[in-house]
Parts: C-alpha cells; sequence; structure tokens
C-alpha cells in the first residue's frame, strides 16, 4: 500500500549490526528494506571512521538520504555525571563543543534536524544534585547549540528514566518548559512511543501539546509495554494508541520523517524482515489514520466522550 504524499522512513541504524560490522555495512542493510529512503546517525559513534562527505556517498549509492543526526553523550563515561547539566563548566562546555562539531556535520550532508536526547542529564539519589542550577545550566548549553547553527533545526527528546533514575526533563511538560524558556525559533519536540508510553502519557495528547505549545520535528515508532524502552515493533502492542497517534499527526500535517527506534537484535530477529514489518503496518495505519482524520461519526462520538460509538466508527474504518 502506497500513502501519496508519505513522509519518508527511516529507521535506527545499529538495529542492522552484527558482530563486527562496519557503518557502511549497515547503510548496505538497511538500504536493502523497500521503503526506508532516510537515515538519522548518530554522533560521534557513526563518524569516527568516515568523514560526513563519505558517509553522504554511502547513503545515496543505497538510497537513501540523510534525515539528521542524534547526539550520543552516554557511550563517553566523562558524561556519566551528566552532559549539559554536569557539575564541571568543563564538562558541560566539552558537551556543547561535541554538538556544535556535530551540527557542523549535519549541515555539510545536508541533514535537517539534531535529536537531543539528555538521558545522563538527571540524578539517582535524593539530594544528589541542585535542581535550579542543572536546569539552568541546562538551558545556558541549550542556548549556545541553537545559536550555533540556526539554521537547522534541535529537537528534545526525552525519557524519564535510563541510564539515571531520574531525568532532569522526563516529559512533555518539563520539555516544553524549557523550550519556550529558551525562547529560541528552532527548537522542537520528538516523540518516542515507548518513551511516551514510559512517561505515562498518551501519544495522541503528547502530540497534541507539542503541536500546541512548539512544533513536532520528529516521531520515533516502536511499541513496549510501559515499563521500559522495549523497541518492539510498530502496533504490535499498543495497535489503537498507535492509530490515535496518527490521526492526530494527520490533523495537523505533519509531514516529517518517520523513524524506526526498534531493537530486532534484542529478540533475535532479522532486523531487515523486521523494518519491512514496520513499513507495512505503518503504511496501513497511517492509510487508516488518514480516513479517520475525517470521519464525521467519529468527530460526533468524540465531541460528547461516547467510546462506544469511537470504537465501532474506528472499528468501520479499520476493520473494512
Amino acid at each position: 500500500m502506497t500513502l501519496p504524499n508519505r513522509p519518508r522512513y527511516a529507521t535506527r541504524l545499529n538495529a542492522f549490526k552484527q558482530k563486527g560490522d562496519t557503518v557502511a555495512q549497515m547503510i548496505a542493510a538497511a538500504g536493502r528494506v523497500g521503503g526506508l529512503d532516510a537515515a538519522d546517525l548518530n554522533f560521534p559513534d557513526h563518524f569516527d571512521h568516515h568523514a560526513p562527505a563519505a558517509l553522504s556517498r554511502l547513503l545515496a549509492d543505497h538510497g537513501m538520504a540523510l534525515n539528521g543526526l542524534a547526539m550520543r553523550y552516554y557511550t563517553d563515561p566523562g558524561f556519566r555525571l551528566g552532559a549539559f547539566s554536569n557539575p564541571d563548566a568543563k564538562v558541560r562546555q566539552a558537551a556543547v563543543d561535541i554538538t556544535k562539531r556535530g551540527l557542523d556535520a549535519m549541515a555539510e550532508m545536508g541533514g535537517k534536524v539534531m535529536t537531543l536526547w539528555m538521558g545522563q542529564d538527571g540524578v539517582d539519589y535524593a539530594f544528589q544534585g541542585n535542581y535550579a542550577r542543572m536546569w539552568d545550566d541546562s538551558l545556558e548549553c541549550l542556548a549556545q547549540v541553537c545559536d550555533h547553527n540556526p539554521a537547522v533545526d534541535v529537537s528534545l527528546e526525552y525519557k524519564p528514566n535510563e541510564p539515571r533514575a531520574f531525568s532532569l526533563m522526563p516529559d512533555i511538560a518539563t520539555n516544553l518548559l524549557a523550550i519556550k524558556e529558551l525562547g529560541r525559533t528552532n527548537t522542537g519536540i520528538t516523540l518516542d512511543f515507548c518513551h511516551v508510553l514510559f512517561a505515562g502519557e498518551i501519544p495522541a495528547q503528547s502530540a497534541e501539546l507539542a503541536g500546541r505549545y512548539s512544533r513536532i520535528l520528529g516521531v520515533h515508532l516502536n511499541d513496549g509495554y510501559g515499563k521500559r524502552d522495549d523497541g518492539l515493533m510498530v502496533g504490535s502492542v499498543h495497535p489503537m494508541q498507535t492509530l490515535e497517534l496518527f490521526v492526530e499527526l494527520d490533523r495537523q500535517a505533519y509531514d516529517g520523517v518517520i523513524y524506526f527506534d526498534t531493537f530486532p537484535d534484542h529478540s533475535g530477529l532479522n532486523p531487515v524482515a523486521e523494518a519491512a514489518a514496520n513499513v507495512v503496518m505503518t503504511d496501513r495505519l497511517r492509510a487508516t489514520a488518514k480516513r479517520l482524520s475525517t470521519d464525521v461519526a467519529l468527530a460526533s462520538a468524540t465531541a460528547v466522550q461516547d467510546a462506544a460509538a469511537a470504537m465501532q466508527a474506528v472499528a468501520a474504518q479499520l476493520y473494512r
């Protein structure tokens, strides 16, 4: 099934990593999945042995374009007490500087979005940190990052915990407050389906809030049981909630990349087959969502919060 003007699909490149594989081999594997025509790369990890121009050529050779980069601070033990909220000003500046290098590499490759998942910024114990100071330091660092190249977007991806016991910015509310306080126009939100569930949120409502008070710059699709970052296949556990999210995205006219942030390697699945299943499921759910976004019966049911009538309207489109 092909959707008109379908947004490009990207995937977690490391999902294709077999023991000893290079970045080039992972890109080649992803390129074998029909429907995947974009990629996000991790910085600095995926740039250890390849210059930006070389990575651009590798992507193009396999029919893919760069969507953006994702910073990976947690792989550096120097950031174990945080990157942007680290109590040491030199460490914070090092985090800012490496992010700026990532922004420069992305701009050279023509990428659009730098995703910041600040999972290492938080605490593990009561009385461990000065919350006001950590917040202020983080926003000061984020301001430097946003101002480095206003032509590219900086997107905040939140998660309630892991690797820290408590993240400094764990949910949609704190991230929107941070964006408001930053006051930069090149900021927005990346919604990760598993992270949103993990935070005890409703994905469609989080999307509505992100669109209302900021912008949705990225959507990471996966699924799970809401207890951890499971990274299961799209729609495998929460198909109704995934469908509801797509309806909200359609209402907002979201036209960005859909990124499959799944972990086939954790379940022993063939990553090419797993990614292909994600494409098929997403195409089907998006096609249904497009019909539901203008469905009169569904609109009438939700207007009066009639769940039974709403389920009938959804079933009429979903199982036809």
